[in-house]
């Protein structure tokens, strides 16, 4: 039997994700938009079932406003929200998108009580948070994509400057989906050569600082709207160890329970994913600057979480 995928939201990220999950053909989709998107959801729907016999795919894909529908969902994305426009920053979009987090918490928690929850919306460490609170799943079963993503346009940042392919450089992102997120120049290698030994100071700190900025530097270009091939592709990476039980190591905003001296926060930390879902978080050893930076992006999700009063 075909696995199932529910994406709630069928904007830019929603038809991306449907389109990914279809071609690597890991279930079923269904595309869930508030009513008055249903027809385009489910138009969108439509548009990819005709892409599937030159995309070489079986998956069914359908659109829907009506939560049933999700109904066995053995995955869940969660994309839905307004997104980020030039001048606001994540906290701006709070008090929209905590309403709209709450509604659909409710929605997949009647609907689909064992699925994984991948969230998506921004500000996203407090929307993870929220959803959470909310469904009262247990802390496997929900995760936060921005680790993902922010090592991804890190290794990405890295790969143009020092022109190299990126498949070649290994790193990782911790802490907080914004401006106090905390890179690990210290750990990352390229093709096993530790960065330090190839790159000058001067470089990697420039590297750091567009990696903190990268979500503000594309919403600027855009001008309206924000990213989204690239939470799409992240959030289907997180998808797919899960749905096809590969083991994957991948920076994730999930609860911290002591963890890295973090309790009952949401924060990007390397995580294991399973078909258990999040399975364990790992532990890094970090300097006493590193800790200090982690110890800044904790103040910070607190401070939006505090806000969210759930």
């Amino acid at each position: 039997m075909r696995k199932k995928i529910a994406l709630i939201g069928g904007g830019q990220i929603g038809q991306i994700l449907a389109m990914l999950a279809a071609q690597k053909e890991l279930g079923d989709i269904v595309i869930l938009d508030v009513p008055d998107y249903e027809n385009s959801v489910k138009g969108k729907a439509l548009d990819l079932m005709h892409m599937a016999p030159h995309g070489n795919y079986d998956s069914h894909i359908s659109g829907t406003s009506d939560y049933k529908d999700i109904r066995g969902a053995d995955a869940v994305i969660v994309t839905a929200g307004v997104p980020r426009e030039e001048g606001m920053t994540r906290e701006d979009l709070l008090s929209t998108n905590i309403k709209i987090i709450k509604g659909v918490a409710k929605g997949v928690k009647e609907n689909a009580p064992n699925a994984f929850c991948i969230i998506l919306t921004n500000p996203l460490d407090a929307m993870v948070y929220t959803f959470h609170k909310v469904t009262g799943f247990p802390k496997n079963q929900v995760v936060g994509m921005a680790g993902t993503l922010d090592t991804a346009r890190y290794r990405s940042f890295l790969a143009n400057e020092l022109g190299v392919s990126v498949a070649d450089i290994t790193g990782i992102v911790l802490g907080g989906h914004g401006p106090t997120m905390v890179p690990l120049p210290r750990l990352t290698t390229v093709g096993g050569v530790p960065l330090s030994e190839i790159a000058p100071q001067e470089l990697i700190d420039k590297v750091v600082k567009r990696t903190r900025e990268a979500g503000t530097e594309i919403v600027q270009l855009f001008g309206k709207g924000s990213a989204f091939f690239s939470p799409a592709w992240s959030a289907m990476v997180i998808a797919e160890s899960y749905l096809k039980d590969k083991g994957r190591v991948l920076p994730c905003t999930a609860l911290c329970e002591g963890e890295y001296g973090i309790n009952g926060l949401f924060i990007g930390v390397p995580c294991l994913i399973t078909a258990k879902g999040m399975e364990k978080i790992f532990e890094i050893e970090l300097t006493d600057e590193e800790k200090a930076l982690l110890e800044t992006t904790k103040d910070a999700v607190q401070k939006t979480v505090d806000e969210c009063n759930v």
